[in-house]
C-alpha cells in the first residue's frame, strides 16, 4: 500500500543521509591524519639533509600546480574578481608564508609533539582577536574555554621546561599560531568570495611567489640534498596539503563546518601519536594533560560560533596549523587549511546542509500529498497512485 511504500522511501532518504555524514566525517578525520602526518615529514626532510627554505618552496610550487590544476578542472578558477584574486595571492605571501615559515623553522629546534600542542593555542587566539575586533562577543562558555586553555598551555610549557625547552623554538612556535590567528581573521572577509578549492590553490601560488624570492635572494634553491629528501617534501605537498585540503573541503560538504572543526582536533592526537612511535618522543603526564585541556577548549568554543571560530578546522590551507584554513582546508590543520579557505568551505557545508534540508522536506510533503489522495480518491484509484509515485521519483 502507498503507505507503506512512502514510509520505506523515508527509510532510504534517512539511510542515504546517515551514511553520507559517516563518510563526510570518514574525510575529515583522514584529513587530520594528513595534516597530523606533516611534522612528521618534515622531520625525516630534515634528516635527508632538505634545508627549511627549499623544502617550503618545492612544498608550495608542488601543491599550487596540482591545486591549480584540480581548481580548473572543476571550473572553481572561472569569473573570480580582480580584488578578491589579489587578496588572496596576498594572504599566501604574507599571512600564510609566514606561519609556514615558523612552523618549520621552529620544527627544526624542537620535538614535533610539543609543536603541535603549542600551535593548538590558535583556536583561542581567534576567538580572543574575533572579540576584541567586535565579530564576537564574550560568553560565559568562551570564557571557560579560555582559562581552560590558559592552564593547558601552563600545563604544557611548564613540563617541557623542566626537562629544558628551546626558547627560540618556543618562541617561534607561539609566532607560527599568532601569525595563522592573523591569516584567519583577514582571511574571514575575503574567503566567501571565492570557491575553497580556487582559494586554496592561490594562496599556495602567492606563497610560492614569497618563498620564491627568497629562495633568489639566498643565491638559488639548494638541491643537493639526498634523494629520500624528494620523498619527504612530496610527501608534504601531496598527502599534507593537497589530499588533506580536498579530503577537508569534501568533509565540510557533507558533516558541515562544525562538526568538521571539531573532528579536526585530531591533528595533534595524530602528530603526537606518529612522534611517539616514529622518534620515541615522549610527553609527560602533565603534557599530556595540557594537551588535553588545550583541545577540550577548542572543542568548547566550537559549537557556540556560528561565524568566525567555527571556520578553523581550520585544518587551514596548507598543513596543520597552516591548514587552509580553514577551508584545504583551514584549517591547511594547525598547519594546514588557511582560515579564508575554512570559511569559504563553510559556505559550501550550509549550502550542503540546506540541500539535505530541502530533500527532507520535500519527502514529508510529497507524504502527506499521497495519504491525502488516497483519502480523496479510495484505495482503487490507481491513477492517483500512480501519480505519486512518478512524484515521488
Amino acid at each position: 500500500m502507498l503507505p507503506n511504500s512512502v514510509h520505506k522511501e523515508q527509510m532510504d532518504v534517512n539511510s542515504r543521509r546517515c551514511q553520507h555524514r559517516c563518510v563526510g566525517a570518514l574525510f575529515c578525520l583522514l584529513s587530520a591524519a594528513c595534516f597530523g602526518a606533516m611534522a612528521i615529514f618534515g622531520k625525516y626532510a630534515y634528516d635527508a639533509r632538505v634545508d627549511v627554505a627549499d623544502l617550503l618552496l618545492l612544498r608550495f610550487v608542488i601543491a599550487a600546480v596540482l591545486l591549480l590544476v584540480v581548481a580548473r578542472a572543476t571550473g572553481a578558477l572561472r569569473n573570480l574578481p580582480r580584488r578578491s584574486i589579489a587578496g588572496a595571492l596576498a594572504m599566501g605571501g604574507i599571512g600564510y608564508a609566514t606561519q609556514s615559515g615558523l612552523f618549520f623553522g621552529a620544527l627544526q629546534r624542537m620535538d614535533a609533539s610539543l609543536l603541535a600542542l603549542i600551535l593548538y593555542a590558535y583556536p583561542t587566539l581567534v576567538m580572543l582577536g574575533a572579540i576584541a575586533l567586535g565579530r564576537e562577543r564574550a560568553s560565559v562558555r568562551r570564557v571557560v574555554a579560555l582559562v581552560i586553555a590558559s592552564v593547558g598551555t601552563v600545563l604544557v610549557l611548564g613540563a617541557a621546561a623542566a626537562g629544558g625547552l628551546d626558547a627560540l623554538g618556543t618562541a617561534m612556535g607561539f609566532g607560527a599560531a599568532i601569525a595563522y590567528t592573523v591569516y584567519i581573521l583577514v582571511g574571514d572577509r575575503l574567503g566567501p568570495a571565492i570557491p575553497p578549492l580556487a582559494l586554496a590553490a592561490l594562496v599556495c601560488t602567492g606563497a610560492v611567489g614569497t618563498f620564491g624570492v627568497v629562495s633568489l635572494v639566498r643565491g638559488g634553491p639548494e638541491l643537493g640534498f639526498d634523494a629520500a629528501g624528494w620523498g619527504w617534501v612530496s610527501a608534504i605537498a601531496v598527502v599534507s596539503t593537497v589530499a588533506a585540503i580536498v579530503l577537508f573541503f569534501a568533509g565540510v560538504a557533507r558533516v558541515g563546518p562544525s562538526t568538521a572543526s571539531i573532528l579536526s582536533t585530531l591533528e595533534p592526537v595524530v602528530t603526537v601519536a606518529l612522534a611517539a612511535a616514529v622518534f620515541h618522543e615522549s610527553l609527560g603526564a602533565v603534557q599530556l594533560a595540557g594537551g588535553a585541556l588545550v583541545l577540550t577548549a577548542a572543542v568548547v568554543i566550537q559549537p557556540m560560533s556560528p561565524g568566525l571560530v567555527r571556520r578553523w578546522r581550520g585544518r587551514s590551507v596548507v598543513g596543520g596549523g597552516e591548514e587552509f584554513g580553514d577551508a584545504a582546508a583551514g584549517r591547511l590543520g594547525a598547519q594546514g587549511f588557511a582560515a579564508g579557505v575554512e570559511a569559504a568551505a563553510d559556505d559550501a557545508g550550509v549550502v550542503a546542509e540546506q540541500q539535505e534540508a530541502s530533500a527532507e522536506q520535500g519527502e514529508r510533503r510529497l507524504a502527506v500529498f499521497a495519504e491525502v489522495s488516497l483519502e480523496a480518491a479510495g484505495e482503487g484509484d490507481e491513477a492517483v497512485v500512480a501519480d505519486a509515485d512518478r512524484c515521488r521519483q
